[in-house]
């Protein structure tokens, strides 16, 4: 499968994705991308932000692509069972953040709790960090054995974001292109 034959749906996390975050500047390098904008980045409603989701994939006239990132990935696992069958073709989660047991998160992000743990009916990538200071590996990583996701070490990264050093993010293109090419 390629980018071009997709409806790319771009899902920020907590606060958006600033100009320089690399998933705004895949959304302006991709042709089929699109951010799905939220109301309030800064104070995230759970089931608002499932909604949107969903309701972006309803409307795609193409197979859809996912790029979540950190509380968008969260989102989009828990709009997962309502999507239309057989429209997500696949799904490139990154930096999953521990919305259950990291703390000192604001409420509106921990209510997002609990993230699901069932399989996810399309395949996906989760790119965890050694170091995100958001989630630990191993957690991330037992989220993503129990969605049927692949995992992708991203060694001490961060949290994929501007602030460890990711604006572009060629790596991630990388590993989105092989993903891509296996589906």
């Amino acid at each position: 499968m390629k980018l071009a034959d997709c409806d790319v749906l771009i899902l920020p996390g907590y606060a958006g994705s600033e100009t320089a975050h690399w998933q705004a500047r895949w959304a302006e390098r991709i042709s089929t991308g699109q951010i799905v904008a939220q109301d309030d980045w800064h104070h995230p409603d759970a089931a608002a932000w499932r909604a949107r989701i969903v309701t972006a994939v309803t409307q795609a006239t193409r197979p859809v692509m996912l790029i979540a990132h950190s509380l968008g990935v969260v989102a989009a696992v828990q709009a997962a069972p309502d999507f239309p069958a057989g429209v997500v073709r696949g799904a490139l989660l990154v930096a999953f953040p521990d919305v259950e047991r990291t703390p000192d998160l604001p409420a509106s992000v921990t209510a997002f709790a609990p993230v699901p743990r069932d399989p996810l009916p399309f395949p996906s990538l989760v790119v965890a960090s050694r170091n995100d200071p958001y989630c630990s590996y191993d957690r991330a990583e037992d989220f993503a054995y129990s969605w049927g996701a692949v995992v992708v070490d991203a060694g001490e990264s961060g949290h994929i974001n501007v602030a460890s050093g990711h604006g572009p993010w060629p790596e991630g293109l990388m590993r989105l292109a092989g993903f891509l090419k296996n589906l």
